[in-house]
């Protein structure tokens, strides 16, 4: 059997992967709920790619990785606190919106700042010296 590696994006794979797990360990060590921000922009920022894709990258791996907190968290709790969460936020005390509008959000900010990272990156400062 044998497999088209021309279709399949390694950066773009190893990005959205070092994104999500760089992300899940920070979100344990570091008390900043925001961290994953810097995450996501340090990843894009060495693992260069074009702009689209380092967003892409950076929102698929905070959606995702956010959506399954959420998801695990709403587990742990019966989904009580969703619930209510989801009430107050006039989300109709839908807990699946509430946890798509969650990740949605995070994805957003990481998406950002990976594109931000990949800017950083591709910029190129004519030098003064």
């Amino acid at each position: 059997m044998e497999t088209n590696f021309e279709t399949f994006d390694m950066k773009f794979f190893n990005s959205f992967l070092l994104t999500v797990l760089l992300s899940f360990i920070a979100g344990i060590y570091i008390p900043y709920w925001w961290f994953f921000a810097v995450v996501a922009f340090l990843v894009a920022a060495l693992i260069h790619q074009k702009g689209y894709k380092a967003f892409f990258a950076g929102f698929l791996a905070l959606f995702i990785l956010w959506f399954v907190l959420a998801f695990w968290m709403d587990l742990s709790n019966e989904g009580v606190l969703s619930v209510k969460i989801a009430a107050i936020l006039q989300l109709d005390g839908s807990k699946w919106l509430l946890m798509i509008v969650t990740a949605c959000i995070g994805g957003l900010i990481a998406g950002f700042a990976a594109l931000s990272g990949s800017y950083l990156r591709s910029s190129n400062p004519k030098k003064h010296f």
